[in-house]
């Protein structure tokens, strides 16, 4: 298994320019139609809960009357870490574990959006994205930063080895053992390759290029070369997953 991940990562790394793409989109269309930092920070929470499957509306109507109280936790990437993880380091991974315990937030969305405002203010974007002047842009050696893992990564990882019963913990574990926080953020495009190369659900997946799921992605680039493109592409991360 090892030497299979790391002919995924070789992939993935040589590859980030089709995930960037898609993931600076999103960013566009949740971020710069706001002004202030509170509105900016509010429209991710709210796209980035609503990427669960079945979102608890009631835990997550706690959650937003209760951060709402609090005006200034939107002032700062400190001052928000402070209000979800009191006395804990300011670093991704206490923003990870303080948005693990709010209402209506789990392991993936907590993931997803510590893996957001990274991506948001790590110099890879545009200036126009960032909104806290105190993100660190790159992931410390001494801090964890977790891989966003749901049914499509698991998927993955029951292909390579379906000896293992496995979720989000027993991912990012094996992921950590071998990478630094700096790499398992270039795992992070391992949802977009996995989700255009899967048809089916449940153990009936089946992996194959599917161009339909990659229609269904607002953010995806619809002109027919670079369809080909990541068509291409997908073969040849269909091999590495093999």
């Amino acid at each position: 298994m090892d030497e299979k991940l790391e002919n995924i990562f070789a992939f993935l790394n040589i590859n980030r320019q089709f995930n960037h793409a898609l993931q600076d989109k999103f960013y566009q269309a949740v971020v710069i139609p706001f002004v202030n930092k509170k509105d900016k920070i509010i429209s991710l929470l709210y796209h980035i809960a609503n990427t669960q499957s079945q979102p608890k509306i009631d835990n997550l109507a706690n959650f937003y009357r209760n951060i709402h109280q609090d005006p200034n936790c939107f002032s700062s990437f400190e001052n928000f870490i402070r209000r979800v993880n009191p006395n804990s380091p300011i670093n991704f991974d206490s923003l990870y574990k303080g948005m693990k315990n709010q209402d209506g937030w789990g392991s993936k969305t907590a993931a997803l959006f510590t893996k957001s405002i990274y991506h948001l203010h790590n110099g890879h974007y545009s200036d126009k994205l960032k909104i806290w002047g105190d993100v660190p842009s790159t992931i410390a050696d001494n801090d964890n930063f977790y891989l966003p893992v749901d049914a499509v990564i698991i998927a993955i990882f029951k292909k390579l080895d379906n000896t293992i019963n496995w979720n989000f913990d027993k991912v990012n574990n094996i992921l950590k053992e071998k990478y630094t926080g700096q790499q398992i953020e270039v795992w992070d495009d391992l949802w977009f390759w996995g989700f255009i190369t899967q048809n089916g659900s449940g153990d009936n997946r089946k992996f194959e290029w599917n161009e339909n799921k990659y229609w269904a992605l607002k953010e995806s680039d619809k002109k027919q070369e670079k369809i080909k493109e990541v068509k291409d592409k997908s073969v040849e991360f269909l091999k590495a997953v093999e």
